[in-house]
């Protein structure tokens, strides 16, 4: 047990990467379809609902959450909207306090996306060059996360694919043609890889349970935020979050 908490001490859950784990673009979704007004703020986004649910909203996980399963529970969110792997290394990990580290009992990680996106700006070869980093970078972002979190449960997210494996995403597609979507297949396998290769890590397979609630369905039924589909919407945060319980719930 870290030197910041004891047996009886709840902990912290931090919260580290990109907007899959956000408030913003669910949030967003709920005041265009009038279900919040303009100003809420409430915090709808995958890392606020996994720590704390929204009843109101999504009645189905009433007293499901680590606010529940374990009380007293705090959260530190550090994620950001565009974070690339060298961003929680840069600036989100220097963000976590040192005895809110040692505290640590649950930490999610979202990263990687926005890393194989910007490979789209040189092109094909410019994806595969980006994925090829992408691989190396997590592996050593996970590796100091283990060691920076001994205590806590490593939850590693897998990308999801909004194009539902044609490869076709608008913006992108009309340019480029079909996306290599196999690039995305080895980026994800990197993220099993490290988790098996640490005790406390564990897969949490969004990119699994996001197939077929992307671009192949109808706009009502689809998980994404529909301005910009690489985002997640209200429903895409929430079923992020039950991911991560499941994930939890799978490793004990």
């Amino acid at each position: 047990m870290g030197d910041g908490a004891t047996p009886a001490d709840p902990g912290w859950y931090i919260a580290l990467g990109d907007s899959m784990s956000i408030d913003l673009y669910p949030l967003l979704e709920l005041r265009e379809r009038g279900v919040v007004e303009a100003g809420d703020a409430r915090a709808v986004g995958a890392a606020a609902l996994l720590h704390e649910n929204d009843d109101a909203l999504w009645p189905e996980f009433t007293g499901r959450d680590l606010s529940n399963m374990v009380p007293g529970i705090q959260r530190l969110e550090v994620t950001a909207d565009g974070a690339v792997i060298d961003s929680v290394l840069a600036s989100q990990l220097p963000g976590v306090p040192p005895e809110v580290g040692e505290a640590a009992r649950v930490v999610t990680l979202t990263a990687g996306g926005n890393d194989l996106l910007g490979g789209l700006f040189g092109g094909l070869g410019g994806l595969e060059a980006a994925t090829g980093r992408a691989v190396e970078r997590y592996g050593g972002l996970v590796e100091i996360l283990a060691r920076r979190f001994p205590d806590a449960a490593l939850l590693l997210t897998t990308v999801y694919d909004p194009t539902d494996g044609s490869g076709l995403l608008p913006g992108a597609s009309e340019v480029l043609g079909r996306l290599p979507m196999e690039l995305l297949d080895r980026f994800n396998e990197a993220v099993r890889a490290a988790a098996a290769r640490h005790d406390g890590a564990v897969v949490a397979d969004v990119h699994r349970r996001f197939l077929g609630h992307g671009l192949s369905v109808p706009p009502g039924e689809r998980w994404y935020w529909e301005p910009s589909p690489i985002e997640p919407g209200a429903r895409g945060a929430s079923e992020i979050r039950r991911v991560w319980l499941e994930a939890l719930e799978e490793q004990g």
